[in-house]
């Protein structure tokens, strides 16, 4: 888990956490800001149980990200949002763009692999020379997620789901999609530069301007797009390479 580790060794140490929210779609966590992922859950209906719970409000943020390298997906959920919840986004190095239009201006004409099931996929079919989407619960015309080492290696550009962090997937995507244009798409993806050098070109996440409006809508059951509070922030590698790459 490099990817993890180099995250966790560029934040903020001193940050204690102040508060938690594992709801049932997203998971917040605040300290030195507001940061949010996405809720995962075993499967089966005995979930194992969240490590000194109880306790983690107080901790140092830092100590709570080390969640993410978790084998239970709630425990790995709270890592994220504590990970994010350290990051300084540098917003003068970012635009507020959605990731649908990036996938388009890129993907136009071209071989495009999505991991994870998005609403725009549809739309982005309309544009694409051709459209995969893999997805671990697969639906109607999706891959199952067995099938991402023989489709990104063909895609000329690729979205990942942040989520791929919780499930610890993402190292093995991103390999598999050296040399294609790369997005990392979802309010879980870290907005951070140190994605830039494991092959990431755009990073298409949320910052949290008022957390007290996020968190209670995600309290209240919020799906992404009822999320009250958050603006859209991509944050680019260098538009001008990016560009270059994805010719498939």
């Amino acid at each position: 888990m490099k990817i993890l580790d180099d995250l966790i060794s560029t934040l903020n140490k001193d940050s204690p956490v102040k508060e938690i929210h594992a709801c049932v779609f997203w998971t917040a966590v605040v300290s030195r800001h507001c940061g949010l992922a996405s809720t995962f859950h075993e499967e089966h209906p005995y979930h194992r149980l969240v490590k000194d719970v109880g306790n983690l409000t107080g901790r140092l943020a830092v100590e709570l990200a080390e969640y993410a390298k978790s084998d239970n997906p709630l425990e790995a959920s709270i890592g994220m949002a504590a990970i994010n919840s350290l990051i300084d986004i540098d917003e003068a190095s970012c635009v507020e763009e959605n990731a649908f239009d990036i996938l388009a201006r890129e993907g136009l004409g071209k071989k495009v692999a999505i991991v994870g099931h998005f609403p725009w996929v549809s739309k982005l079919r309309a544009v694409a020379r051709k459209l995969w989407v893999i997805e671990q619960r697969p639906e109607e015309g999706d891959l199952p997620a067995e099938a991402a080492g023989a489709i990104l290696p063909q895609a000329g550009v690729v979205g990942i789901t942040g989520t791929s962090f919780i499930n610890h997937t993402m190292e093995k995507l991103l390999e598999l999609s050296k040399g294609s244009f790369t997005i990392m798409v979802g309010p879980t993806s870290p907005l951070s530069p140190v994605l830039f050098d494991y092959g990431v070109d755009v990073i298409a996440g949320v910052k949290v301007v008022e957390p007290e409006k996020t968190i209670r809508s995600i309290s209240e059951g919020a799906i992404f797009s009822q999320i009250k509070g958050i603006k859209l922030v991509t944050m680019a590698k260098k538009v001008t390479m990016a560009r270059e790459k994805g010719a498939r």
